[in-house]
């Protein structure tokens, strides 16, 4: 008699994902929704799960930009180009070669003042 350990989740409970359709199902849905009778439009919009607005958008895309228009888009940012991407290297180098330049001319600046307090402390000693 072994007990499983194991927590069973119930389906209610479980995250619900974003439906994506393909360019086929939405091209099916959009004719089965222009051959039905105009009062029974509202009902099949429900049972679908569908919103007219997303059935315009579609239509809209569709006579824009055919049916790859349709497809589903891909998440994320778009990839840069090397020309961007070169952009950024040259400006990350710049800001770090122009750190190492302010602490260079500040390191100088000390090198000055140290050697004056030098030169000084030497004129008060030979006096």
């Amino acid at each position: 008699m072994s007990k499983s350990h194991e927590v069973i989740t119930e389906p209610s409970l479980e995250r619900r994902t974003r439906r994506q359709f393909s360019s086929a199902e939405k091209r099916r849905l959009l004719e089965e929704h222009d051959a039905l009778p105009r009062g029974d439009k509202g009902a099949w919009l429900r049972q679908q799960g569908l919103y007219a607005a997303q059935l315009a958008n579609w239509r809209k895309t569709l006579e824009e930009q055919g049916s790859q228009g349709l497809e589903p888009k891909t998440g994320g940012r778009k990839p840069k180009d090397a020309r961007d991407r070169r952009i950024e290297e040259l400006e990350r180098d710049k800001a770090r070669l122009e750190r190492r330049l302010h602490i260079a001319e500040e390191s100088v600046e000390l090198q000055k003042k140290f050697f004056a307090l030098v030169e000084d402390a030497k004129s008060e000693n030979s006096q």
